[in-house]
């Protein structure tokens, strides 16, 4: 049963990631609903993007009801709000600012709310000593605190729904299921038997060359991509456009275009695949929970700190017997090492898929061990409550 049944929460989401930023908040919002009970009101400023992951989202509404969350466009700043209009919590994602409008009623709420800053993920130990500082507003009586999801305990988790892991394993040890979902998706019985790898990941990942090295090796790899995703150089190798449903086999290479699902059946694409590159935060995440070995695209920043994070992230999980290849291809990928040739690199890691698979699932009960964010998030703002009532 819902433990919160009068507790409401605000999200404030600026797509910047295409998919990636809305995919994490619209799972965070669905999760409070359904395993907590909390009213979610989800404000987006970009619905069309929005759409891509859940169909049921209508671009031209200004306020909708989607799978119990209030759904709201997020049109502008501007705007006036009453205290009774702003919700117990209020999370704005990755640094974004709420209204000035939504932000000054805060202040005139009681009890004020609850304000969190939800950072986005990183693997550095710096992470550690900020989760959960509070942070003072310069000029009205609010605080915020920043909340970090993470991969350690000192952390605030990781997204992760209640029988996930239940539904994972029933699907991937059903044969039957399996080939039926990537029938669904227009693949051939031949496609079934060869090397299944999806590809996410951002413009200049260097896509020809693994493509290449594919279509030149000696065993069968069917690449699956979601339409729009390294377009330029899939056209190339397809010598059309690449519309969703577009496939095109060169050597040992069949591509294929796959439409944008919506979030429930990519899982189950990371599922079925027996290697999935990610990009961004939230297929990272949930590549982690499939429990398949994963090459990630990290968001590229200003002066190359992604590579910083990105070798962060490495240092914890690509350590021990085999995985000295993922690691090298994973830094090649994100252009942090000159690889030479990826053609080599990718039998590397080939060789070691098995002892790598062993590791996704390591790894994935290490970092479940920790806790859920929604959780955590819930807990700490319990922690945070008991304090505003007896203050020191």
């Amino acid at each position: 049963m819902p433990s919160n049944p009068n507790l409401t929460l605000a999200i404030f989401c600026k797509v910047v990631d295409n998919y990636g930023d809305i995919g994490i908040c619209w799972r965070l919002a669905r999760q409070l609903w359904r395993e907590h009970g909390v009213h979610v009101t989800l404000w987006v400023d970009d619905l069309v993007s929005f759409r891509r992951i859940c169909p049921e989202v209508d671009t031209a509404a200004g306020a909708q009801q989607v799978d119990g969350v209030l759904v709201r466009h997020w049109c502008d700043q501007e705007g006036r709000f009453a205290p009774e209009d702003v919700a117990d919590i209020v999370i704005e994602f990755f640094a974004v600012d709420p209204p000035p409008g939504y932000v000054a009623a805060m202040a005139q709420r009681l009890p004020r709310p609850v304000w969190f800053n939800l950072e986005g993920l990183t693997a550095e130990e710096w992470v550690e000593g900020c989760h959960r500082l509070p942070s003072m507003h310069p000029r009205l009586k609010l605080t915020k605190h920043f909340f970090f999801p993470g991969f350690t305990a000192k952390t605030g988790g990781l997204l992760h729904e209640a029988g996930l892991d239940e539904q994972r394993r029933a699907f991937q040890a059903d044969r039957a299921a399996i080939a039926a979902f990537l029938a669904g998706l227009g693949l051939a019985e031949a496609e079934m038997e060869a090397l299944k790898v999806s590809l996410f990941c951002y413009p200049h990942a260097p896509v020809a060359d693994l493509l290449r090295a594919w279509s030149t090796g000696s065993q069968p790899v069917s690449c699956l991509v979601p339409e729009g995703v390294a377009v330029e150089t899939v056209r190339a190798f397809m010598g059309s456009d690449a519309r969703a449903g577009d496939h095109a086999t060169r050597g040992a290479l069949t591509v294929r275009v796959l439409p944008f699902v919506p979030q429930p059946d990519y899982d189950r694409l990371l599922w079925a695949c027996d290697l999935n590159f990610v990009r961004g935060e939230d297929s990272f995440v949930r590549a982690q929970w499939a429990g398949r070995p994963f090459v990630w695209h990290i968001y590229p920043q200003d002066e190359n700190l992604h590579h910083k994070k990105l070798r962060a992230f490495l240092d914890r999980y690509a350590r021990g017997p085999g995985l000295e290849a993922l690691e090298h291809l994973s830094l090649g990928w994100n252009g942090a090492i000159d690889i030479g040739s990826m053609s080599v690199a990718w039998q590397d890691l080939r060789a070691e898929l098995e002892r790598i698979a062993i590791r996704a699932e390591e790894w994935r009960r290490e970092v479940l061990a920790h806790g859920d964010l929604t959780t955590k998030l819930l807990d700490f703002t319990r922690e945070l409550g008991m304090a505003a009532e007896n203050p020191v």
